[in-house]
């Protein structure tokens, strides 16, 4: 690793998160400065109480957190001043040595597409972070622009596939167009799961590619093939608990990373409890 840039030769994004992981634990921490939790942090909803929460954590996650996932909506909805914020908090986090996935939630085409590639994965962005996510529904293949600057770079991008909320069984466990050769329940999320298996499996190690899996899922994917990052939001408050974790990630269980958000943020705002918070979570992990 040369400064915060990183090249395919000096290993994959799901090495380098499981070369963390051995230290500081599998867990990612949600960076997710929405309005509530600014007010019980007695921050304003304003640039300034976004600037005082991002300088928080970063202050208690530096040297406790093996992931840390910024959500972007929260920051881009003080436009450019709130994507300064970002930029400064991501580099901050990056030069200690902790593992950024910006949920930024990117799906599109063609140059569009290789555009928010940029954004995100290439060095010479303000941006750049060791992963972002991004969403396949526009075709598995329209993410090809992130997944070869990903491959590139030596930079992650964590797929969508059978996530957390209410909504998503309507659509992720619909019956792709092209079966499984025609044989058991075969769902747009093992769609995903699988491309992203196949691509992975370039690799001897884990790969630069992931999904992500939540914890409340009822059905979920197949994982054992996966060789890569599964990113698990939903612990915690949304019901799911680390049991569901290891129930649903089974052999794969060494490659996920548990997402946890309003867990660890309520005990903001000082930053010793929140410390203490990620410890215990990491803590839970293991159990």
């Amino acid at each position: 690793m040369t400064g915060l840039g990183f090249s395919a030769a000096e290993g994959t994004f799901g090495e380098r998160f499981l070369a963390r992981a051995e230290k500081f634990g599998q867990v990612c921490v949600g960076m997710d400065p929405h309005a509530s939790i600014l007010e019980n942090w007695g921050l304003e909803g304003s640039v300034e109480g976004l600037k005082e929460f991002s300088r928080l954590c970063v202050e208690a996650f530096e040297d406790t957190a093996c992931v840390v996932k910024p959500q972007v909506a929260f920051y881009e909805a003080f436009g450019s001043a709130g994507f300064a914020v970002l930029e400064d908090s991501i580099r901050a986090l990056r030069a200690q040595g902790v593992l950024i996935v910006s949920d930024a939630k990117r799906g599109d085409i063609g140059s569009t597409m290789a555009g928010y590639a940029h954004a995100w994965l290439s060095d010479d962005s303000p941006l750049v972070s060791d992963a972002v996510t991004v969403s396949p529904w526009l075709g598995f293949g329209s993410l090809d622009p992130v997944f070869e600057l990903a491959e590139a770079t030596g930079r992650g991008a964590i797929v969508l596939a059978a996530t957390s909320n209410p909504e998503a069984p309507e659509v992720q466990r619909s019956r792709p167009y092209r079966e499984n050769n025609g044989v058991g329940e075969y769902t747009l999320a093992q769609y995903v799961v699988d491309n992203v298996a196949e691509r992975n499996s370039r690799h001897e190690g884990a790969g630069n590619l992931g999904v992500v899996v939540g914890a409340t899922v009822d059905s979920p994917p197949d994982l054992r093939n996966i060789n890569g990052m599964i990113l698990m939001p939903g612990v915690g408050a949304q019901g799911g608990t680390m049991e569901d974790v290891r129930r649903i990630a089974g052999s794969s269980v060494s490659l996920v990373s548990p997402n946890v958000s309003r867990g660890v943020l309520r005990e903001g705002p000082k930053v010793s409890a929140l410390r203490d918070a990620v410890r215990r979570t990491t803590g839970d992990m293991l159990k």
